[in-house]
């Protein structure tokens, strides 16, 4: 499994980052700096950042997510997640990331069939996805929400999935982020256990609520610091004023990367029309900490999706080349 290790700002990158070392220092309130991240509020230790042997390589898997208007049937044509997989090969990825919200079938053999299907097309099934609220309130409905990330665990592990990608949540209304933090922080420990048995990962995404900033993450990333729990980085769910900045902060402890094609800024607490993401300035932070593994391809833009996608797989595997990542 991946180890830690210390690590230190990566100074070169600030300027391809489009950010001075004092905007980068800011950003989002906090910084890591090997052990030790850096607030303006006081210092908050974290775990040591996941240590990678061999040169930076990426592999490239589509999410699901990025066809669910197809799979709910809203644009045609419809498709299962069967089709998903053919669709992926004919475009050329390495691997798909299956959604739970689209399983119409989770039993055993149906699992076992799709499987051997990407087997058949040559695809990895680089991780799942589960949609979980770690931050209610009432003890029941928490156990509910943990009973169902393990379920998924075990559905995933028979998919062959090397990652799952899971939520913290909201605070709930009357309630403070301390306390969802730590019933959050409990039920991942809970879950990476179960995941541990299954040889799976559990990668905690920035996604809103909890987890809607840097230092937030780093809150609860020092807080869990399990063996089987990582980050995903999604690139598209920081909105300060530098978005790659901030996402340089959680890059180190990232074991699977979420690429979206877009990009939101917030300037003078003001959100801005979205733009293009950068691909090169997304592979160059996980060039910075020697990345390893699969980038997944989100798509949630305007344009059809059958028809952007297989575009944008292109732009990212250019850039791939250009950087010789693998």
């Amino acid at each position: 499994m991946p180890t830690r290790e210390n690590s230190s700002l990566p100074h070169r990158l600030l300027s391809k980052l489009g950010c001075t070392r004092r905007e980068f220092m800011t950003a989002a309130g906090g910084v890591w700096l090997g052990t030790l991240v850096v607030h303006q509020n006081g210092p908050l230790s974290a775990i040591e950042p996941i240590k990678r042997t061999g040169k930076p390589q990426v592999r490239v898997s589509l999410a699901g997510y990025s066809l669910r208007e197809h799979f709910q049937g809203k644009r045609q044509p419809a498709i299962t997640l069967e089709d998903f997989a053919d669709l992926a090969a004919s475009w050329g990825f390495d691997a798909i990331e299956p959604t739970a919200y689209y399983f119409k079938d989770t039993t055993p053999n149906f699992l076992a069939r799709l499987k051997a299907r990407c087997t058949r097309l040559g695809l990895d099934i680089s991780g799942g996805a589960v949609g979980n609220n770690f931050c209610v309130a009432d003890p029941q409905a928490l156990k509910k929400q943990i009973a169902d990330v393990k379920a998924w665990i075990e559905r995933y592990s028979l998919l062959g999935a090397k990652t799952i990608r899971i939520f913290a949540g909201s605070v709930p209304k009357g309630d403070t982020e301390e306390n969802a933090r730590r019933r959050c922080v409990e039920a991942i420990h809970e879950c990476c256990d179960h995941a541990a048995r299954y040889g799976v990962y559990l990668a905690l995404e920035n996604h809103g609520g909890i987890t809607s900033t840097p230092h937030q993450m780093l809150a609860l990333i020092q807080a869990i610091n399990h063996d089987y729990f990582g980050v995903n980085l999604d690139t598209g769910n920081f909105h300060g004023e530098n978005p790659y900045a901030e996402l340089l902060q959680i890059a180190p402890y990232a074991i699977v990367c979420q690429v979206k094609t877009e990009i939101f800024r917030t300037q003078n607490g003001k959100r801005l029309p979205p733009e293009p993401a950068d691909f090169k300035k997304i592979l160059n932070i996980l060039r910075s900490v020697n990345y390893r593994g699969y980038i997944v391809l989100e798509y949630e833009a305007a344009e059809e999706p059958m028809k952007a996608i297989p575009r944008y797989l292109q732009e990212l595997r250019a850039a791939i080349q250009e950087l010789a990542m693998g």
